[in-house]
């Protein structure tokens, strides 16, 4: 079964700020800085999303623990609007995301806004007070469920979270792109696959 481009939109926090959900770091890189960070819910595991699909909690926390190796290496980019590609352009980059963590089936998160032209252009979006969504892009297969939904498969890499500017609804603009074969996303290296192969068979146990 070849894979596909799946995205998924959610709304950020209202404001598109959470304060509690900064770190200390985070706080001061505001207040000194005058860094922008945005945080909120950035997938959710179980739940049939508005186009019918549905990540199992397996599968999408294996992905957001190997995600979590990016984010640490400061490699967890993101670009501003959502391309029909699985690389991440960096001419496009306009955050990055500096934590990421489970809370039950839902995937949380906190990105900073970079100083790129993408960046500012997303800057002057959150400060005109513009509602933004955080969508999520990856690669995968998909199959149909007893339930008449869709389950993607075990095969799914997440590659990034990127902005989006549509209405601030979870199931606005969810698509996928049927038909086209992607390649498996460069930014990944060996030592990114091995981790995802560990944290597969670390969920198994």
């Amino acid at each position: 079964m070849s894979k596909v481009l799946l995205r998924e939109y959610y709304a950020l926090c209202e404001g598109g700020v959470c304060q509690d959900l900064l770190t200390e770091a985070e706080k001061i890189d505001v207040q000194v800085n005058n860094a922008m960070y945005l945080t909120g819910l950035m997938q959710q595991a179980d739940t049939q999303n508005g186009n019918g699909r549905v990540y199992p909690q397996k599968v999408l926390m294996r992905e957001m623990k190997t995600y979590q190796k990016l984010v640490k290496e400061k490699r967890a980019l993101g670009e501003l609007d959502h391309p029909d590609d699985s690389v991440i352009n960096l001419k496009n980059a306009s955050h990055m995301v500096t934590n990421i963590w489970a809370d039950g089936p839902k995937v949380m998160g906190t990105v900073k806004v970079l100083n790129t032209p993408a960046g500012g252009i997303l800057r002057s979006l959150v400060e005109s007070g513009v509602q933004l969504g955080i969508s999520s892009r990856g690669l995968g297969s998909v199959s149909e469920s007893m339930q008449g939904g869709v389950v993607v498969e075990d095969d799914f890499q997440l590659i990034c979270f990127d902005f989006v500017s549509e209405p601030s609804t979870p199931n606005a603009f969810m698509n996928l792109q049927e038909g086209k074969q992607y390649k498996e996303p460069n930014i990944f290296t060996k030592a990114d696959r091995i981790n995802r192969a560990l944290n597969s068979i670390l969920g198994e146990k």
